[in-house]
């Protein structure tokens, strides 16, 4: 029987930020959507479930705290969630933490229909304009950033912010603008990963900030 020997598992290459990485992309889009069926199904305010996922995000950073220090601990951890990581997460925080602090300070900082809204652009906009990006990004404008993938992102922030506006709301001009500018807002947020701050936590925060001051006029949500 052949064993698979942990130790080695540092030194092996994992997948960079440029490449296509579907696994880790499923793996963000199911985590967000399992996290809101989840939301839904139980009987919590969006505050306390907020604060439940800042518990797993405080967990989260001291198992990764804890790995960083012991070097054995690393490699058990680095074997497991492998198929998931980034070559930059071998010896650096991994996202999940980071994913669970942003949609956990979007639910207690804003009201819950924005703060879904904002989340929604985590789940389904960040790994849509990195695929598209990654595959087609030739005008580079930002280290890691094309056009191609920015105007990607913005185009499934507004599909979203429309399609969830529509919800709420009666079909007008102003869903419409609100839409475009909540496209704009979502597509930016993004781009602040450039400053090495991690996407996980700025797009649904920054958003949601954006979001409540445009909502402040249309008053869609």
């Amino acid at each position: 029987m052949n064993y698979i020997d942990i130790t080695k598992v540092e030194s092996t290459p994992f997948c960079l930020r440029s490449d296509l990485h579907l696994v880790r992309k499923a793996w963000h889009i199911a985590t967000g959507l399992i996290g809101l069926w989840v939301y839904f199904r139980i009987d919590a305010t969006s505050t306390n479930f907020g604060f439940i996922l800042l518990a797993i995000a405080a967990i989260g950073f001291i198992v990764d705290f804890s790995r960083l220090r012991n070097k054995r601990l690393n490699q058990l951890a680095l074997f497991c969630m492998r198929p998931f990581m980034r070559e930059s997460e071998k010896h650096g925080f991994s996202g999940l933490p980071f994913y669970a602090l942003g949609t956990g300070l979007s639910l207690i900082l804003f009201s819950e229909k924005i703060a879904i809204l904002s989340i929604l652009f985590l789940i389904l906009a960040d790994p849509i304009s990195s695929f598209v990006g990654i595959l087609f990004g030739k005008d580079k404008i930002l280290p890691n950033k094309s056009l191609q993938g920015i105007v990607s992102g913005f185009i499934v922030c507004y599909c979203i912010s429309l399609i969830y506006g529509l919800s709420y709301s009666i079909g007008n001009f102003n869903i419409i603008s609100f839409s475009l500018i909540a496209g704009v807002i979502g597509a930016g947020s993004e781009l602040l990963s450039v400053f090495k701050i991690d996407d996980n936590l700025t797009i649904p925060v920054v958003s949601g900030l954006g979001i409540s001051l445009i909502n402040l006029y249309f008053n869609i949500l």
